[in-house]
């Protein structure tokens, strides 16, 4: 099964979001199913099958998480990250600040859901191939 290092070798050639197709393709090659990345903090939670499962540590001081989600705001920030204009931490410092806790990228379904504080929904998007 895969390691939190074979994962960060992965993520180290992300530099924008614009490479994140790239990287899951990684991660389907590492044999991950999908993962968790909580805003917060920054760490991860990665499963594959067998509900096999790894967590990174945290990767950046604490992001105040808004209690209200923006949507409309949110997918601003998210079209600017995916067209390449800001970095990881600047994505997760906007995604706080849109009052959204954490994503989850269901690899096998090629998707990416994106979820507030309570654990609702917020926005549902496919992951180009």
């Amino acid at each position: 099964m895969f390691t939190i290092e074979q994962i960060k070798e992965a993520h180290a050639k992300v530099k924008s979001g614009a490479d994140f197709p790239n990287y899951i393709q990684d991660l389907i090659i590492l044999g991950v199913k999908g993962y968790d990345t909580f805003v917060n903090d920054g760490h991860v939670e990665y499963y594959g099958v067998n509900n096999y499962s790894v967590i990174s540590e945290e990767k950046y001081p604490e992001i105040k998480v808004e209690d209200t989600a923006n949507k409309e705001r949110f997918i601003e920030f998210l079209v600017a990250h995916q067209d390449g204009q800001t970095d990881y931490i600047t994505f997760c410092n906007h995604s706080g600040q849109c009052g959204i806790a954490k994503w989850r990228v269901d690899i096998m379904e090629m998707t990416c859901t994106y979820f507030d504080k309570s654990g609702n929904e917020i926005l549902i998007e496919k992951i180009p191939g």
